[in-house]
């Protein structure tokens, strides 16, 4: 006996959270590093920064087809790990391996933008700040955690809920990576788009009312995160 609609939403529910709370932290951590290391005085530091925003200026289709074209059995990456003698999983057939190719996608995509923003937030602190705290003794950790930070507060805020929302609602990385070959990997957007438009036969109903609830989880989350961070800057004036 197969998995109840019941079941196929927690499945697909819990995946979506996890798939979101992971690739939003490595796109804000990864970004946060390579902002870091933009923000440096360095030779050739604008060839980098093209270099690293380019995964985001390629069209979308355009890097998940080619992700595609690498991940498969007898694909570049695969030929690449069998020829250093390791194993070559089964990257868009086994449910695992599926799910973390989606991460490992998404995060290409990602990390660009989260990276350029983090950076403008970087270049707005002022950098009178980093000379008095270094004229008190702070190191570079007390600085990062004292001047740094605090000054990417409303920057990190805005593109984390961006990031939450543009994740969570991810349709096009796990369409076209896998269409409707990899039901366990389906987030809750791209499950809709199968119940109503993938099968048959199709259950609109089913498809409306994942679409309605997409919509609440994103306002009632939007709403709490919101009020939380108004809360956090009224402690921190006080």
């Amino acid at each position: 006996m197969g998995p109840t609609a019941y079941d196929r939403f927690w499945s697909h529910f819990i995946w979506t959270i996890v798939w979101t709370a992971v690739c939003v932290g490595l796109h804000f951590f990864l970004g946060l590093g390579l902002a870091l290391l933009l923000n440096q005085k360095m030779r050739g530091r604008t060839l980098y920064r093209l270099i690293l925003v380019l995964p985001w200026a390629v069209p979308t289709f355009v890097t998940v087809f080619g992700w595609r074209f690498m991940l498969a059995d007898e694909g570049v990456i695969n030929a690449a790990l069998d020829w250093l003698h390791l194993p070559t999983p089964a990257w868009l057939e086994d449910t695992f391996w599926q799910r973390f190719s989606a991460i490992m996608v998404n995060t290409w995509c990602g990390v660009p933008f989260m990276m350029i923003s983090l950076l403008g937030g970087l270049q707005s602190i002022d950098a009178s700040l980093y000379e008095a705290s270094e004229m008190d003794g702070a190191n570079a950790w007390q600085r990062f955690r004292h001047v740094t930070l605090p000054g990417l507060r409303a920057v990190s805020s805005t593109v984390v809920l961006l990031g939450i929302i543009w994740t969570f609602n991810q349709f096009a990385v796990i369409f076209l990576l896998f269409g409707n070959t990899a039901p366990d990997a389906q987030i809750l957007v791209t499950w809709a788009y199968q119940l109503g438009f993938g099968q048959q036969p199709r259950d609109f109903a089913q498809s409306a009312a994942y679409g309605i609830l997409l919509l609440a989880i994103l306002i009632v989350f939007t709403s709490f995160y919101r009020r939380w961070l108004n809360r956090n800057e009224q402690q921190l004036a006080n």
